[in-house]
């Protein structure tokens, strides 16, 4: 621990704050490195193609629950979470390592059924796996997974490129994942300490999917490059609509205009919404794990994004000193806060 006798809790800070204070003194040493922390991915130059690298860390009871989430399932989407970052660059990944720690509970054959999803997921979207690390945990299960990728220089997206008057869009629906979790923590809650009953998850199986194994966006990529459209920014919704809005407009130095009956949410998002006294547009906005993807082209482009399927134009950019906004159906701007995932948030034991 630090002998600074100033001490600031982490939860105060929250966890953005917090990566823009240990990231503050990096200072770029190699011509080589395009792009460093900021972005969804960092870029590396090489001979050819430019290549981008991203990180996420699962940890057991922060960003997964072994007792609802199949092991299969958890390699599958500890895949995802990194190749939806590649994609959120315009890029295509191509290698991944993995690390992981385990404790004592885990088997040999759970360790195989985890490894199941890591391969379908590899096989399904054309990645090698190429390296990574085994240890032991005494705080559960621990998933590091890197993904490596590439594009051309010219195709690349950041979250800094939005111009004033671009239209936003998203892909897919958004607030589903977030309640295919709240359905199983409450299930979970009901059946806790209980024998010979079963969840109640009939007609829900899209939310419970959408949590436990999402599908990047690839077909969006792809699409895009079939058009010739490099979109002027870009970034994967894992905290929630509203913290992505915001992302982009503080690198890109503008303010937007998104209307909340323009943001697509599923049927069933709806009706698991009502039945538990929750506005899906709050979940949509601050719900996360979406992993759909939010975009920005030029005006000029409307038609054609305007046509693509599994496509929704939610908005457009404006200056700054507009500010970042929602717009209500009755006309009514509404400033866009940051409520989504924070993985520095105080919990009732802290």
């Amino acid at each position: 621990m630090s002998d600074n006798q100033t001490r600031t809790e982490l939860h105060e800070l929250g966890e953005f704050r917090l990566i823009d204070k240990i990231t503050e003194p990096i200072i770029i040493k190699n011509a080589s490195t395009a792009q460093g922390v900021g972005d969804d991915a960092a870029v590396l130059n090489t001979d050819g193609k430019q290549l981008v690298v991203t990180t996420d860390l699962l940890l057991e009871g922060i960003h997964f629950d072994l007792t609802y989430h199949p092991l299969k399932h958890l390699g599958y989407k500890a895949v995802v979470v990194n190749l939806s970052d590649v994609y959120a660059m315009n890029a295509h990944p191509k290698q991944i390592t993995v690390s992981i720690g385990v404790s004592k509970r885990f088997s040999l054959e759970d360790i195989e059924e985890l490894y199941s999803g890591i391969y379908l997921a590899c096989e399904r979207f054309g990645v090698d796996l190429v390296g990574g690390d085994t240890s032991s945990s005494l705080t559960g299960a621990v998933i590091s997974i890197t993904a490596i990728g590439e594009a051309e220089a010219h195709k690349i997206c950041y979250r800094s490129g939005a111009k004033e008057n671009d239209l936003i869009c998203v892909t897919g629906d958004l607030g589903s994942a977030y309640m295919g979790l709240q359905l199983l923590e409450r299930e979970k809650k009901v059946l806790e300490g209980k024998s010979g009953m079963k969840p109640q998850f009939a007609g829900y199986d899209y939310i419970l999917e959408r949590f436990l194994k999402p599908e990047p966006r690839k077909p969006l990529i792809d699409l895009l490059e079939k058009e010739g459209i490099v979109p002027t920014s870009m970034i994967d919704i894992s905290d929630g609509l509203s913290s992505e809005l915001l992302h982009i407009c503080k690198n890109s130095e503008v303010g937007c205009r998104v209307y909340i009956d323009k943001i697509p949410i599923d049927q069933i998002t709806h009706k698991m919404a009502n039945e538990m006294n929750v506005d899906p547009i709050v979940a949509a906005l601050n719900g996360g794990e979406d992993f759909e993807l939010l975009f920005t082209v030029p005006i000029e482009k409307h038609d054609v994004v305007a046509g693509m399927d599994g496509v929704s134009i939610v908005g457009h950019v404006v200056p700054q000193s507009n500010g970042p906004m929602l717009v209500a159906p009755q006309g009514e701007d509404i400033p866009i806060t940051a409520q989504g995932w924070n993985a520095m948030t105080k919990t009732e034991e802290e």
